[in-house]
């Protein structure tokens, strides 16, 4: 058995269960374990995105989680980072039009 945490986190709120699971365990394994299921009950966690200490794991079944690792669930983005420059970007455009003209 290793040690392991599985943490997600909401804007007012962050969650951390510390687990013990055996070693070999992919993340998606992980993800299924009843602890975790009834921790988040609400989230589909087989459809959201997951990382480990920042780093986006693209195969989570394929994943095998180490000892000490900790098991990140994102939420979505609530906007595209790309759209809010965008519109930033414009609107400091049309700041500068006003100003100078």
């Amino acid at each position: 058995m290793i040690d392991i945490e599985v943490v997600y986190a909401l804007a007012q709120q962050q969650t951390l269960l510390a687990l013990k699971v055996p070693a070999g365990s992919s993340v998606a394994q992980v993800l299924r374990l009843e602890a975790v299921v009834q921790q988040w009950p609400e989230l589909d966690l087989a459809a959201m995105p997951v990382g480990i200490f920042g780093k986006v794991v693209d195969q989570p079944a394929e994943r095998v989680v180490q000892a000490g690792e900790r098991i990140e669930i994102y939420r979505p983005l609530l906007a595209d980072p790309k759209e809010i420059r965008r519109l930033r970007a414009a609107k400091a455009a049309r700041d500068r039009a006003k100003a100078g003209g």
